[in-house]
């Protein structure tokens, strides 16, 4: 039994210490649980369009006429307001963790309807409110759009980026706080960004190599609990301390990216191919259509016909077999796979079927 324990502790001494790792900030590695931001979402209005808003429609009349109404403007219902200088709009922006009432975040405007552009457009007062439907900012201001978009006479247009999105820079004042756990407890979870066991160790190591024995633990591969002081500047101190270790991070597992859509595929340099033969070829058929003419004889009675004449031309690649030796770096991969001389297309093919005959060590993922 002993002589198994100091073999395990053996292999695992060997793991950590033959994995080429990179050092990172932990905070630029981890988030704290509960330290996070919040969507905002809002719907209003955009006022002062230069005959670009909205159609008349029965929900943007709806909106205008419920702004008028809340100043105390009654519009008759045989009124039909003209709504070509005004837009319904979403309003999105994001609260950061911490922002305290009276400060502003950016906000973003969207139109929602059939207006043709936002441009010289101003925002009226939008209540901005989060999943709880609890209103956590007011959003108001002139809108800065980077698109635009031209139309002539004859129906012909013009349109550069996106004229119907727009942005307010500090266009919105918070109005509440949002509750946050972090001075709650007598501990604090660190998240890692991506989930590794390795790297998790190496983050409780460094915590507990500066700070004290047992003052982190890893609960899984991605959180880290860390004893903190309960009180909130002492906290923040040492928040301030830890975040500022510098960790190594464990390498990734070895993985082949292919990108279906664009072609492009990322080789992690960790993985390997063992011995395989391959051959790849395949079949261009090449279809002609040539259309023919028949006339009648020059005294014969009838009409020109025109008579389809199609021809078929199948070629067929010299491919040849290939057997491909063990790969032990990123290097002896690339020059293997040049050797092939395989478009991104085809390789793709030659991959999947790889990885179906166990010759990759390492994960196959298409996006």
């Amino acid at each position: 039994m002993t002589q198994f324990i100091k073999v395990w502790i053996l292999s695992l001494i060997m793991v950590f210490c033959s994995a080429t790792a990179s050092a990172s900030r932990i905070k630029d590695i981890t988030s704290v649980q509960g330290v996070r931001a919040n969507q905002l979402i809002g719907y209003g209005l955009v006022v002062g369009l230069n005959g670009t808003g909205e159609k008349n429609n029965a929900f943007s009349e709806q909106t205008f006429r419920t702004m008028l109404n809340n100043f105390g403007i009654k519009v008759s219902d045989s009124i039909k307001p003209k709504m070509k200088d005004v837009a319904p709009v979403v309003v999105h922006a994001e609260l950061p963790p911490f922002a305290k009432p009276g400060q502003t975040i950016d906000v973003t405007v969207s139109a929602i309807g059939e207006a043709k552009s936002l441009r010289g457009g101003s925002l009226v007062q939008t209540f901005l409110k989060g999943a709880d439907g609890q209103v956590y900012a007011v959003a108001q201001g002139s809108l800065v759009v980077s698109g635009l978009g031209a139309e002539g006479a004859d129906g012909s247009k013009i349109v550069i980026n996106t004229p119907t999105v727009g942005r307010i820079a500090n266009g919105a004042i918070v109005e509440r706080e949002v509750a946050s756990s972090f001075e709650f407890g007598d501990t604090i979870t660190l998240n890692l960004r991506r989930a590794d066991f390795s790297t998790a160790q190496n983050v409780v190591s460094a915590i507990n190599d500066n700070f004290g024995r047992n003052v982190a633990r890893a609960l899984d591969a991605i959180s880290i609990e860390v004893f903190a002081p309960r009180d909130q500047s002492e906290r923040v101190n040492f928040l301030a301390a830890v975040e500022n270790l510098e960790v190594d991070i464990a390498d990734e597992a070895a993985k082949i990216i292919v990108n279906s859509r664009t072609g492009t595929i990322v080789i992690g340099k960790d993985v390997k191919l063992h011995p395989v033969a391959i051959t790849h070829g395949g079949l261009t058929v090449t279809v002609k259509e040539n259309i023919e003419v028949y006339q009648p004889n020059a005294f014969a009675e009838g009409e020109s016909v025109q008579v389809p004449n199609s021809s078929l031309k199948v070629e067929e690649k010299d491919t040849r077999m290939f057997k491909l030796e063990t790969s032990n770096s990123l290097d002896d991969l690339v020059r293997t796979i040049n050797r092939i001389g395989l478009a991104p297309g085809d390789l793709m093919s030659v991959l999947e079927a790889l990885e179906q005959a166990g010759a990759i060590e390492g994960e196959l993922v298409i996006i």
